[in-house]
């Protein structure tokens, strides 16, 4: 009987893109159920993206919040070194960095750092939720 790699599986790959596509909308309810029943908080697409990027950078708070509560990293890196936090910088999403801030992300990770973003983009704001002068 040969075996086949899950990560070829067109069954697994559509549960994945839903997942994803749930992080991207803010499904929280969803999202969090999947979780609940076994799909590691910390999933990530094939640019390293995170469930946890993914909800952060569309302005998703309530996902974010979720999803670090189930053991999701606030810090993990996609393939271009960029966090959650720099992401929702970039965008401008308070909430997000909140509740990223909240779940102990570190906003001097990543490539370029939160800090690096809000000072690139004049976010004196986030800045100060850094705890950091601009």
């Amino acid at each position: 009987m040969a075996t086949t790699d899950p990560a070829e599986d067109p069954e697994v790959l559509e549960l994945a893109a839903k997942l994803f596509g749930l992080a991207r909308t803010g499904d929280t309810a969803t999202l969090a159920a999947y979780v609940d029943a076994g799909v590691p908080a910390n999933l990530t697409n094939d640019k390293g993206d995170s469930l946890v990027m993914l909800a952060a950078y569309h302005g998703h708070a309530e996902t974010v919040a979720a999803l670090l509560a189930r053991g999701a990293d606030p810090n993990r890196a996609n393939d271009r070194g960029q966090t959650p936090l720099a992401g929702a910088t970039f965008k401008g999403e308070v909430d997000v960095v909140r509740a990223l801030l909240d779940g102990g992300a570190d906003p001097w990770a990543g490539q370029p750092s939160a800090v690096d973003t809000a000072r690139m983009f004049g976010r004196a704001d986030l800045l100060g939720l850094f705890g950091v002068e601009g």
